[in-house]
């Protein structure tokens, strides 16, 4: 059992911090394998970026900012900077798995802590599933270019149960797809990565190898195509309206000219996942080193490869010919080497592979550490004694994302994916500014330039894109989920979490050190 608080008022307990110290010697333990260096945080990084995002916003994206969608791609990559730099500074610092959790738990209180946890769910959980959907798609595709089906059974197919009781904002949320293969996909991963952290990451690192090839070849192909001309008319349809949450109501395939800062919102599910290396920092052999050049590099590298795809695309096609399925391989046609189409498909495949994998690592660990600091049940930090994995809350985890990805509408919810990622971004870069004031002395390996004028500007791009970039009905479903959360964090996390004892008394079954 946790030990119990002492008697605090009601307001100090909800935003009662831990201790900055505490969470710096619980990092130097060894509870989970230390097996992983700067070079796997970049992989882990660029697997839950590179993937799902890129191949599935890029057609959508030029659509609705023709173009432009290059500085669509770089306003989303702004903000990710600022925030990458505010995350390799605690990252480095407190050096504990769970992120933006743990951040915001050491800076601003119990109840922030529970709010972003529960909002990296989004980013990590949900993330996983439609992704994970685009696999099943995709193998499907493959299976089909060479004369062969998948049973019935085993199909993609339409599940439509239209409510309007179930439809607040216009979304059609029951409109979605039966996906077996999807869930199953999910399940596998789950196992995998419940194995180990080791043979996860050289998994990992295998598919990021691949996707990011098949992008490179898209670029180097891509440029023999390349006509200025189809760049003239850079900015067709302009910034877009600026209203408060009048941005992209869904992620339909119906595309519109929405211009660049509703495309930015919408792009930006491009860059989530950068910041997965830090749910790792107590598997890493050195984190003060390991963090910041996982998270900066990944998002570097990330950036240049989405701005280069972009720039191909748009030069070798005219805006309003691209298509919204498969614009890279339509973009190549022209070439007539279908060793090309294959090339970007596999790419496709280890790009969604890697992207689930990682995202369903980053979600795990953050529910282990919410549970080692009482906000979930204890259960869900135990350590599997030959493995070293949060074996029960992977495949707990696993389970779940393969539920949603066999029966929920997720195009919908990728904007959900969106709002948690910006929000826990602008806690994280508020976390800075309140360490810098308050524990200025505390030891920093890498330390973000021009504060306080990065961690703002960070807050301050987060804050633009999730108000003016997403629509009134992502922010009703958010809130509507948030308020669940809510009830289970007062029912629940408020009364078994202890800011002072980050680590429970007595560990659950299963939970070993090792030596």
């Amino acid at each position: 059992m946790l030990a119990k608080p002492g008697r605090m008022s009601f307001a100090s307990q909800l935003f009662a911090t831990t201790n900055v110290d505490k969470l710096r010697e619980l990092g130097r333990r060894k509870i989970l394998r230390r097996a992983l260096t700067a070079k796997d945080l970049v992989a882990i990084g660029l697997g839950t970026m590179i993937g799902g995002g890129i191949f599935t916003t890029i057609g959508t994206g030029v659509k609705g900012a023709g173009p432009a969608v290059i500085i669509s791609y770089l306003l989303a990559g702004v903000t990710s900077f600022f925030a990458a730099l505010c995350y390799a500074e605690l990252g480095a610092m407190v050096p504990v798995a769970g992120s933006a959790y743990t951040y915001a738990y050491a800076t601003l209180g119990k109840l922030f802590a529970w709010i972003i946890g529960f909002a990296l769910i989004f980013e990590y959980g949900i993330s996983a599933a439609p992704v994970a959907q685009q696999f099943s798609a995709s193998i499907q595709d493959v299976f089909k270019s060479i004369g062969l089906s998948l049973p019935s059974w085993a199909q993609q197919s339409n599940l439509i149960l239209n409510g309007p009781w179930w439809n607040p904002g216009s979304w059609d949320v029951l409109h979605s797809q039966f996906d077996v293969v999807g869930a199953v996909f999910v399940i596998g991963l789950s196992v995998l990565l419940s194995i180990g952290i080791r043979e996860s990451a050289t998994a990992n690192n295998i598919f990021v190898v691949l996707k990011i090839s098949a992008l490179v070849v898209f670029v180097a192909a891509g440029l023999f195509l390349f006509r200025a001309v189809n760049l003239h008319d850079f900015n067709p349809i302009g910034w877009g309206t600026l209203h408060p949450f009048g941005g992209m109501a869904d992620y339909s395939s119906s595309a519109q000219p929405y211009g660049i800062i509703a495309i930015g919102a919408y792009v930006f599910f491009s860059y989530i996942g950068f910041d997965a290396a830090t749910t790792t920092a107590e598997e890493c052999k050195n984190p003060q080193f390991d963090v910041p050049v996982g998270v900066i590099g990944a998002l570097a590298i990330g950036t240049v490869i989405y701005c280069a795809t972009a720039i191909v695309l748009v030069g070798a096609v005219p805006w309003n010919h691209v298509p919204i399925k498969n614009p890279l391989v339509y973009a190549l046609a022209p070439l007539h080497m279908p060793v090309l189409n294959w090339i970007i498909t596999m790419g496709v495949l280890a790009g969604t592979t890697s992207v689930a994998l990682s995202s369903l690592l980053g979600q795990a660990r953050i529910f282990y550490v919410m549970a080692r600091d009482g906000m979930l049940p204890p259960v869900v930090a135990a350590i599997h004694p030959r493995f070293k994995t949060p074996l029960r809350t992977t495949l707990t985890t696993g389970v779940a994302v393969a539920l949603l990805t066999l029966i929920v509408p997720l195009n919908n919810l990728l904007n959900l994916v969106n709002i948690g990622t910006l929000i826990a971004f602008t806690v994280v870069c508020a976390g800075v500014l309140y360490l810098r004031k308050r524990k200025p002395d505390l030891p920093r390996s890498f330390r973000v330039p021009f504060v306080p004028l990065f961690p703002i500007l960070g807050i301050l791009c987060s804050l633009f894109l999730a108000v003016f970039g997403l629509s009134r009905a992502t922010w009703t479903w958010f809130l509507i989920a948030m308020i669940a959360g809510l009830i289970f964090f007062f029912a629940y996390g408020f009364r078994k979490s202890d800011p002072e004892n980050v680590v429970p008394v007595e560990e659950p079954e299963g939970l070993t050190e090792l030596a």
